[in-house]
């Protein structure tokens, strides 16, 4: 009986760990948000406990940071560190990018058309948040055509998300159309099979994102 009550707490544990975690990463908790055990079991619909447990390992994963006076907030990423994230990002999806190109099937291609059908979209409702949201995803459906479990697995222990909701370059001026092209070049050079022009679009696509970044933080310490 004692096992039964363990197992229901530890599978509560988990999955208030996986709710939390996309919860940071989809940009529900935002860099900075306070984390009170209370209003997170509450608004989550979970219990203060699992939430606790919770906190301790997204501290672990470097979601979350802790301090004796100020509690539990989704950590901030410093410029230097997103800096590092997209340096490394640049490599990995590049790699992810070209190994796809290899294995791209007709249908598959059509279907990355179709999240950049979505993201003209919402570009030309205004939408730029909306736009970065399905950026997201088609660079999350790319990494899963690669069909590279530990590149993907080390791609994820980047928390990439995090960069995009704290840093929002999609914001920058002009960066959104600059985005799309970037985005529709990485496919339409999926699309032909060859995986050194893929991977050189998708390391192209986020150099300009880590210089949209840099670029960003100039202007914010200016004024």
């Amino acid at each position: 009986m004692s096992k039964g009550r363990t197992t229901d707490k530890q599978t509560e544990a988990d999955e208030a760990y996986a709710v939390m975690r996309q919860s940071i990463l989809g940009g529900g908790l935002m860099p900075g948000e306070r984390l009170v055990e209370t209003e997170l079991a509450e608004r989550l619909g979970l219990g203060r406990n699992a939430v606790r447990t919770s906190l301790a390992r997204l501290e672990q994963d470097g979601l979350v940071e802790r301090s004796p006076f100020r509690g539990a907030r989704v950590r901030i990423i410093s410029e230097a560190e997103a800096a590092e994230i997209l340096e490394a990002r640049s490599v990995l999806e590049g790699l992810a990018a070209r190994h796809a190109a290899e294995y791209m099937t007709p249908e598959q291609v059509q279907e990355l058309r179709g999240l950049l059908g979505q993201m003209e979209q919402q570009h030309q409702a205004g939408d730029l948040l909306a736009t970065s949201e399905l950026n997201s995803v088609l660079h999350r459906r790319i990494v899963e055509l690669a069909a590279l479990p530990m590149v993907a697995k080390l791609i994820d222990g980047l928390h990439a998300q995090n960069v995009r909701h704290q840093f929002r370059t999609v914001l920058a001026p002009g960066r959104a159309a600059q985005s799309l092209a970037e985005h529709r070049a990485i496919v339409d050079a999926l699309a032909t099979g060859d995986g050194e022009l893929a991977e050189a679009a998708m390391r192209h696509h986020l150099a300009h994102v880590l210089r949209t970044l840099r670029s960003l933080q100039k202007n914010t310490t200016r004024s």
